[in-house]
Parts: structure tokens; C-alpha cells; sequence
């Protein structure tokens, strides 16, 4: 979606870029201070987080 290597949402987000790796193996469980702080980098980079309805499941999609 966006390209961004681990590396860059590290960078980004403030972590180390092997936490995201062990986050991304299941080696790892985030802490909510990572969780939003790469919320925010996604966010920043334009990525859009959508809430579940009653219609649909919760999803992302990039911003116009």
C-alpha cells in the first residue's frame, strides 16, 4: 500500500526497527505506546483507519 519498509516505519514511528520485525513474526506483543505511535506514522503517511460497523469489519485504505 504504501511501500515503507521496516526500516521506515521505525523511523517514523520512533521504535527500534527490530521491534516491528518481532512484531511482525509474532515473536513480539506491542505495547500500546507502539501500537499508536505506529498508528500515527501510517496516519501521517496516509493511511486511514476504519472503525467496524454493523455493515462491515474494521479495514485501512489510503486517504485521497
Amino acid at each position: 500500500m504504501l511501500n515503507m519498509s521496516q526500516w521506515d516505519l521505525a523511523e517514523a514511528a520512533g521504535i527500534a526497527r527490530s521491534t516491528v520485525a518481532e512484531f511482525e513474526r509474532g515473536a513480539r506483543v506491542p505495547t500500546s505506546n507502539n501500537l499508536q505511535a505506529m498508528r500515527d506514522a501510517l496516519e501521517a503517511a496516509g493511511v486511514a483507519f476504519i472503525e467496524a460497523d454493523s455493515s462491515a469489519g474494521p479495514g485501512v485504505r489510503l486517504r485521497k
